[in-house]
Protein backbone atom coordinates (compact mmCIF):
# COMPACT_ATOMS: atom_id res chain seq x y z
CA UNK A 1 0.00 0.00 0.00
CA UNK A 2 1.05 3.64 -0.73
CA UNK A 3 2.57 5.58 2.28
CA UNK A 4 -0.29 7.95 3.05
CA UNK A 5 0.43 11.92 3.00
CA UNK A 6 0.49 13.32 6.46
CA UNK A 7 -1.85 16.31 7.39
CA UNK A 8 1.72 18.68 7.58
CA UNK A 9 2.36 17.33 4.02
CA UNK A 10 -0.80 17.38 2.21
CA UNK A 11 -1.29 20.53 3.73
CA UNK A 12 1.81 21.96 2.09
CA UNK A 13 1.09 20.44 -1.11
CA UNK A 14 -2.03 22.76 -1.09
CA UNK A 15 -0.08 25.50 -0.57
CA UNK A 16 2.12 25.14 -3.42
CA UNK A 17 -0.61 24.15 -5.92
CA UNK A 18 -2.45 27.29 -4.55
CA UNK A 19 0.80 29.53 -4.93
CA UNK A 20 1.15 27.55 -8.57
CA UNK A 21 -2.83 28.41 -9.68
CA UNK A 22 -2.20 31.79 -8.55
CA UNK A 23 1.11 32.40 -10.64
CA UNK A 24 -0.20 30.64 -13.44
CA UNK A 25 -3.17 33.17 -13.77
CA UNK A 26 0.01 36.18 -13.82
CA UNK A 27 0.65 34.17 -16.98
CA UNK A 28 -1.64 34.65 -18.35
CA UNK A 29 -2.16 38.33 -17.60
CA UNK A 30 1.54 38.88 -19.15
CA UNK A 31 0.41 36.44 -22.18
CA UNK A 32 -2.87 38.57 -22.98
CA UNK A 33 -1.97 41.66 -22.15
CA UNK A 34 0.98 41.76 -24.49
CA UNK A 35 3.69 42.61 -21.42
CA UNK A 36 5.73 39.07 -22.22
CA UNK A 37 5.67 40.00 -25.97
CA UNK A 38 6.73 43.77 -25.42
CA UNK A 39 9.68 42.41 -23.50
CA UNK A 40 11.45 40.17 -25.74
CA UNK A 41 10.53 42.44 -28.47
CA UNK A 42 11.46 46.10 -27.17
CA UNK A 43 13.82 44.70 -24.68
CA UNK A 44 13.84 45.47 -20.73
CA UNK A 45 11.41 48.07 -19.52
CA UNK A 46 10.48 50.28 -16.60
CA UNK A 47 7.08 50.13 -15.21
CA UNK A 48 6.40 53.47 -16.81
CA UNK A 49 7.85 52.39 -20.04
CA UNK A 50 6.33 48.20 -20.36
CA UNK A 51 2.30 50.44 -19.61
CA UNK A 52 3.13 52.97 -22.62
CA UNK A 53 4.71 50.27 -24.66
CA UNK A 54 1.27 48.55 -24.34
CA UNK A 55 -1.44 50.76 -23.36
CA UNK A 56 -2.27 49.38 -19.58
CA UNK A 57 -1.64 50.94 -16.53
CA UNK A 58 1.70 51.89 -14.87
CA UNK A 59 0.72 50.79 -11.28
CA UNK A 60 -0.75 47.46 -12.22
CA UNK A 61 2.13 46.73 -14.76
CA UNK A 62 4.85 47.70 -11.77
CA UNK A 63 2.95 45.29 -9.52
CA UNK A 64 3.03 42.58 -12.02
CA UNK A 65 6.94 43.08 -12.92
CA UNK A 66 7.59 43.03 -9.12
CA UNK A 67 5.71 39.54 -8.80
CA UNK A 68 7.24 37.91 -11.89
CA UNK A 69 10.82 39.09 -10.73
CA UNK A 70 10.18 37.64 -7.23
CA UNK A 71 8.54 34.45 -8.73
CA UNK A 72 11.95 34.35 -10.98
CA UNK A 73 11.04 34.88 -14.50
CA UNK A 74 12.19 38.68 -14.92
CA UNK A 75 15.71 39.33 -13.99
CA UNK A 76 15.80 43.09 -12.57
CA UNK A 77 18.18 45.12 -14.76
CA UNK A 78 19.49 48.02 -12.31
CA UNK A 79 19.84 48.64 -8.75
CA UNK A 80 17.04 46.77 -7.07
CA UNK A 81 17.43 48.76 -4.02
CA UNK A 82 16.77 51.78 -6.29
CA UNK A 83 13.34 53.43 -6.33
CA UNK A 84 10.71 51.45 -7.46
CA UNK A 85 9.90 53.44 -10.67
CA UNK A 86 13.29 53.46 -11.90
CA UNK A 87 13.57 49.52 -11.75
CA UNK A 88 14.47 47.96 -15.37
CA UNK A 89 13.00 44.04 -15.88
CA UNK A 90 13.93 41.98 -18.05
CA UNK A 91 12.77 38.22 -19.75
CA UNK A 92 15.14 35.60 -18.82
CA UNK A 93 16.44 33.85 -21.71
CA UNK A 94 14.22 30.79 -20.42
CA UNK A 95 11.48 32.67 -19.55
CA UNK A 96 11.68 34.89 -23.70
CA UNK A 97 11.15 30.96 -24.52
CA UNK A 98 8.27 29.55 -22.29
CA UNK A 99 6.38 32.96 -22.64
CA UNK A 100 6.56 34.24 -26.07
CA UNK A 101 8.16 31.27 -28.53
CA UNK A 102 5.53 30.13 -30.50
CA UNK A 103 7.96 27.21 -32.67
CA UNK A 104 9.49 26.19 -29.42
CA UNK A 105 8.32 22.55 -27.63
CA UNK A 106 8.66 24.09 -24.30
CA UNK A 107 6.31 27.14 -25.35
CA UNK A 108 3.60 26.86 -22.16
CA UNK A 109 1.84 30.22 -22.34
CA UNK A 110 -1.09 28.68 -23.59
CA UNK A 111 -1.35 26.30 -20.16
CA UNK A 112 -1.80 29.28 -18.19
CA UNK A 113 -4.84 30.72 -21.30
CA UNK A 114 -6.31 26.79 -20.68
CA UNK A 115 -6.03 27.20 -16.97
CA UNK A 116 -7.93 30.47 -17.21
CA UNK A 117 -10.76 29.30 -19.70
CA UNK A 118 -11.35 26.62 -17.03
CA UNK A 119 -11.74 29.10 -14.24
CA UNK A 120 -14.64 30.84 -16.05
CA UNK A 121 -16.53 28.24 -16.72
CA UNK A 122 -16.24 26.77 -13.01
CA UNK A 123 -20.36 27.83 -12.36
CA UNK A 124 -20.97 25.68 -15.28
CA UNK A 125 -18.95 23.12 -14.47
CA UNK A 126 -20.36 23.02 -10.83
CA UNK A 127 -24.02 22.85 -12.21
CA UNK A 128 -22.71 19.58 -14.48
CA UNK A 129 -21.37 18.08 -11.18
CA UNK A 130 -24.66 18.58 -9.22
CA UNK A 131 -27.60 17.84 -11.76
CA UNK A 132 -26.02 15.84 -14.90
CA UNK A 133 -24.82 17.11 -18.64
CA UNK A 134 -21.75 18.62 -19.31
CA UNK A 135 -19.80 22.03 -20.57
CA UNK A 136 -19.42 21.61 -24.06
CA UNK A 137 -15.79 22.78 -26.05
CA UNK A 138 -17.57 25.80 -27.39
CA UNK A 139 -18.81 26.81 -24.17
CA UNK A 140 -15.02 26.69 -22.95
CA UNK A 141 -14.66 29.02 -25.92
CA UNK A 142 -11.93 30.60 -27.89
CA UNK A 143 -9.30 30.51 -25.39
CA UNK A 144 -9.69 26.85 -24.73
CA UNK A 145 -9.26 26.16 -28.35
CA UNK A 146 -6.38 28.36 -29.36
CA UNK A 147 -4.65 27.11 -26.08
CA UNK A 148 -4.92 23.59 -27.01
CA UNK A 149 -3.83 24.32 -30.29
CA UNK A 150 -1.11 26.75 -29.79
CA UNK A 151 0.68 24.06 -27.51
CA UNK A 152 0.46 21.01 -30.00
CA UNK A 153 1.50 23.04 -32.94
CA UNK A 154 4.90 22.96 -32.01
CA UNK A 155 5.16 19.42 -31.57
CA UNK A 156 3.40 18.52 -34.66
CA UNK A 157 5.21 20.56 -36.64
CA UNK A 158 8.96 19.24 -35.31
CA UNK A 159 8.41 15.91 -33.66
CA UNK A 160 5.44 14.01 -35.48
CA UNK A 161 6.92 13.57 -39.15
CA UNK A 162 10.13 11.97 -37.30
CA UNK A 163 7.44 9.56 -35.49
CA UNK A 164 5.60 8.47 -38.04
CA UNK A 165 9.06 8.19 -40.57
CA UNK A 166 10.53 5.89 -37.47
CA UNK A 167 7.37 3.42 -38.31
CA UNK A 168 7.69 1.89 -41.27
CA UNK A 169 4.44 0.32 -41.14
CA UNK A 170 2.77 3.20 -41.14
CA UNK A 171 5.45 5.68 -43.08
CA UNK A 172 5.90 3.25 -45.73
CA UNK A 173 1.93 3.60 -46.33
CA UNK A 174 1.32 7.16 -46.16
CA UNK A 175 4.65 8.03 -48.55
CA UNK A 176 2.92 6.05 -51.31
CA UNK A 177 1.70 8.16 -53.96
CA UNK A 178 -2.10 8.95 -53.66
CA UNK A 179 -2.21 8.17 -50.47
CA UNK A 180 -4.93 9.62 -48.90
CA UNK A 181 -5.36 10.45 -45.03
CA UNK A 182 -8.14 10.92 -42.78
CA UNK A 183 -7.60 13.01 -39.25
CA UNK A 184 -10.83 12.90 -36.95
CA UNK A 185 -11.24 14.91 -34.38
CA UNK A 186 -8.55 17.92 -36.30
CA UNK A 187 -9.35 20.97 -33.64
CA UNK A 188 -7.29 23.72 -35.28
CA UNK A 189 -6.31 21.54 -38.32
CA UNK A 190 -2.14 21.59 -37.35
CA UNK A 191 -1.67 17.69 -37.09
CA UNK A 192 -3.31 17.84 -40.27
CA UNK A 193 -1.15 20.41 -42.03
CA UNK A 194 2.32 18.58 -40.31
CA UNK A 195 0.71 15.26 -42.37
CA UNK A 196 0.27 16.83 -45.87
CA UNK A 197 3.72 18.39 -45.41
CA UNK A 198 5.22 15.41 -44.19
CA UNK A 199 3.92 13.24 -47.42
CA UNK A 200 3.57 15.87 -50.64
CA UNK A 201 2.04 12.79 -52.45
CA UNK A 202 -0.90 12.70 -50.34
CA UNK A 203 -4.29 14.31 -49.27
CA UNK A 204 -5.42 14.73 -46.19
CA UNK A 205 -9.54 15.72 -45.09
CA UNK A 206 -9.72 16.51 -41.75
CA UNK A 207 -12.59 16.78 -40.02
CA UNK A 208 -14.50 18.26 -36.87
CA UNK A 209 -17.65 19.03 -34.69
CA UNK A 210 -16.33 22.43 -33.67
CA UNK A 211 -17.05 24.97 -36.50
CA UNK A 212 -14.47 27.59 -35.47
CA UNK A 213 -11.79 24.93 -35.00
CA UNK A 214 -12.12 24.03 -38.28
CA UNK A 215 -11.83 27.72 -39.35
CA UNK A 216 -8.73 27.99 -37.90
CA UNK A 217 -7.55 24.31 -39.60
CA UNK A 218 -8.36 26.34 -43.34
CA UNK A 219 -6.55 29.21 -42.20
CA UNK A 220 -3.26 27.11 -40.93
CA UNK A 221 -3.49 25.01 -44.56
CA UNK A 222 -3.26 28.30 -46.24
CA UNK A 223 -0.41 29.32 -44.49
CA UNK A 224 1.34 26.12 -44.43
CA UNK A 225 1.04 26.17 -47.98
CA UNK A 226 -1.18 22.29 -48.36
CA UNK A 227 -4.59 23.90 -49.32
CA UNK A 228 -4.62 22.41 -52.63
CA UNK A 229 -4.09 18.88 -50.70
CA UNK A 230 -6.04 19.34 -47.52
CA UNK A 231 -9.64 19.43 -47.21
CA UNK A 232 -11.40 20.50 -43.61
CA UNK A 233 -15.12 19.50 -43.10
CA UNK A 234 -16.93 20.23 -39.94
CA UNK A 235 -19.33 17.22 -38.82
CA UNK A 236 -19.53 14.33 -36.42
CA UNK A 237 -16.92 11.84 -37.70
CA UNK A 238 -19.58 9.29 -36.39
CA UNK A 239 -22.73 9.82 -38.63
CA UNK A 240 -21.25 10.82 -42.43
CA UNK A 241 -20.12 8.96 -44.80
CA UNK A 242 -16.47 10.13 -44.98
CA UNK A 243 -14.62 8.00 -48.37
CA UNK A 244 -13.03 10.40 -50.53
CA UNK A 245 -15.22 9.00 -53.46
CA UNK A 246 -17.88 6.57 -54.38
CA UNK A 247 -15.34 3.42 -54.13
CA UNK A 248 -12.09 4.97 -52.99
CA UNK A 249 -10.90 4.31 -49.35
CA UNK A 250 -8.67 6.23 -46.94
CA UNK A 251 -4.71 4.92 -46.98
CA UNK A 252 -4.63 5.81 -43.18
CA UNK A 253 -6.82 7.32 -40.93
CA UNK A 254 -5.68 9.40 -37.13
CA UNK A 255 -7.32 10.41 -33.82
CA UNK A 256 -4.70 13.01 -32.15
CA UNK A 257 -5.88 13.39 -28.36
CA UNK A 258 -9.78 12.79 -29.02
CA UNK A 259 -11.11 9.33 -29.09
CA UNK A 260 -11.08 10.31 -25.06
CA UNK A 261 -13.28 13.15 -25.55
CA UNK A 262 -16.02 11.71 -27.73
CA UNK A 263 -19.52 10.53 -26.51
CA UNK A 264 -19.90 7.66 -28.64
CA UNK A 265 -16.32 6.60 -29.65
CA UNK A 266 -17.18 3.18 -30.78
CA UNK A 267 -19.23 4.91 -33.72
CA UNK A 268 -16.65 6.73 -34.82
CA UNK A 269 -14.18 3.64 -34.85
CA UNK A 270 -16.14 1.72 -36.68
CA UNK A 271 -17.08 4.51 -39.15
CA UNK A 272 -13.19 4.84 -39.59
CA UNK A 273 -12.84 1.17 -39.49
CA UNK A 274 -15.40 0.89 -42.90
CA UNK A 275 -13.82 3.70 -44.47
CA UNK A 276 -10.28 2.11 -44.26
CA UNK A 277 -8.28 0.13 -47.09
CA UNK A 278 -8.27 -3.55 -46.32
CA UNK A 279 -4.34 -2.79 -45.95
CA UNK A 280 -5.09 0.01 -43.81
CA UNK A 281 -4.04 1.65 -40.67
CA UNK A 282 -5.62 3.69 -37.66
CA UNK A 283 -3.54 5.34 -35.54
CA UNK A 284 -4.51 6.87 -32.27
CA UNK A 285 -2.30 9.03 -29.96
CA UNK A 286 -3.99 9.79 -26.91
CA UNK A 287 -2.95 10.37 -22.86
CA UNK A 288 0.09 8.23 -21.80
CA UNK A 289 -2.00 6.50 -18.65
CA UNK A 290 -0.75 3.71 -16.78
CA UNK A 291 -2.11 0.92 -17.13
CA UNK A 292 -4.25 0.35 -14.07
CA UNK A 293 -6.06 2.38 -11.73
CA UNK A 294 -3.92 3.56 -8.40
CA UNK A 295 -3.66 6.00 -5.83
CA UNK A 296 -0.78 8.57 -5.35
CA UNK A 297 -0.26 8.60 -8.84
CA UNK A 298 2.73 9.97 -10.46
CA UNK A 299 2.59 14.12 -12.07
CA UNK A 300 1.44 12.76 -15.39
CA UNK A 301 -1.25 10.91 -13.86
CA UNK A 302 -2.71 13.84 -11.57
CA UNK A 303 -2.25 16.13 -14.32
CA UNK A 304 -3.94 13.68 -16.48
CA UNK A 305 -6.81 13.36 -13.82
CA UNK A 306 -6.93 17.44 -13.29
CA UNK A 307 -7.73 17.73 -17.35
CA UNK A 308 -10.54 15.00 -16.84
CA UNK A 309 -12.12 16.67 -14.42
CA UNK A 310 -12.32 20.01 -15.06
CA UNK A 311 -12.48 19.50 -19.44
CA UNK A 312 -12.05 16.31 -21.10
CA UNK A 313 -15.41 14.34 -19.09
CA UNK A 314 -17.46 17.57 -18.54
CA UNK A 315 -17.00 18.32 -22.47
CA UNK A 316 -17.40 14.34 -23.18
CA UNK A 317 -20.63 14.30 -20.80
CA UNK A 318 -22.29 17.64 -22.87
CA UNK A 319 -24.13 15.14 -25.49
CA UNK A 320 -26.18 12.27 -24.35
CA UNK A 321 -25.73 9.93 -24.87
CA UNK A 322 -22.22 9.44 -23.86
CA UNK A 323 -20.14 7.03 -22.66
CA UNK A 324 -18.14 9.65 -20.23
CA UNK A 325 -14.62 7.96 -20.98
CA UNK A 326 -12.65 11.16 -19.51
CA UNK A 327 -8.82 11.98 -20.05
CA UNK A 328 -7.99 8.98 -18.56
CA UNK A 329 -8.18 6.33 -20.85
CA UNK A 330 -6.53 3.22 -19.95
CA UNK A 331 -5.18 0.84 -22.93
CA UNK A 332 -7.68 -1.60 -22.10
CA UNK A 333 -10.48 0.72 -22.72
CA UNK A 334 -9.19 1.98 -26.14
CA UNK A 335 -8.80 -1.64 -26.82
CA UNK A 336 -12.33 -2.69 -26.07
CA UNK A 337 -13.92 0.85 -28.05
CA UNK A 338 -11.54 -0.37 -31.31
CA UNK A 339 -12.94 -3.92 -31.02
CA UNK A 340 -16.48 -3.35 -30.33
CA UNK A 341 -15.73 -1.34 -33.37
CA UNK A 342 -14.34 -4.29 -35.16
CA UNK A 343 -10.89 -3.13 -35.75
CA UNK A 344 -8.66 -6.85 -35.03
CA UNK A 345 -6.20 -5.88 -32.66
CA UNK A 346 -4.46 -2.65 -30.96
CA UNK A 347 -0.89 -2.42 -30.86
CA UNK A 348 0.93 0.20 -28.59
CA UNK A 349 3.96 1.47 -31.19
CA UNK A 350 7.36 1.79 -30.62
CA UNK A 351 7.41 5.59 -30.58
CA UNK A 352 9.80 6.63 -27.66
CA UNK A 353 8.81 8.54 -24.69
CA UNK A 354 6.54 11.91 -25.28
CA UNK A 355 5.99 12.30 -21.32
CA UNK A 356 1.88 12.40 -21.92
CA UNK A 357 1.32 10.60 -25.43
CA UNK A 358 0.93 7.32 -25.73
CA UNK A 359 0.35 6.03 -29.68
CA UNK A 360 -1.48 2.89 -30.83
CA UNK A 361 -1.98 1.33 -34.27
CA UNK A 362 -5.91 0.04 -34.61
CA UNK A 363 -5.17 -2.91 -37.60
CA UNK A 364 -8.63 -3.03 -39.42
Amino acid sequence: MSEQLTAEELGERVFHSALAGLETLSIHLGDTLGWYRSLADDGPATADELAARTSTTPRYAREWLEQQAVAGYLTVADDAGGEAADRRFALTAAAREVFTDGESLSYLAPLARLVAAVGVQMPGLQRAYRDGGGVGWAQFGDDMRTAQADMNRPWYRHELPGVLAALPGVHDRLARPGARILDIGCGAGHSTVALATAYPQATVLGIDIDAPSVELARQAAVDGGVADRVEFRVGDASAPDLRPGSDARFTAAFAFECIHDMPRPVDVLRQVHDVLDPQGVMVVMDEATAEAFAPNGDEVERMLYAFSVTVCLPDGLSSSPSVGTGTVMRPDTLRRYASEAGFSDVEVLPTGEFGFWRFYALNP
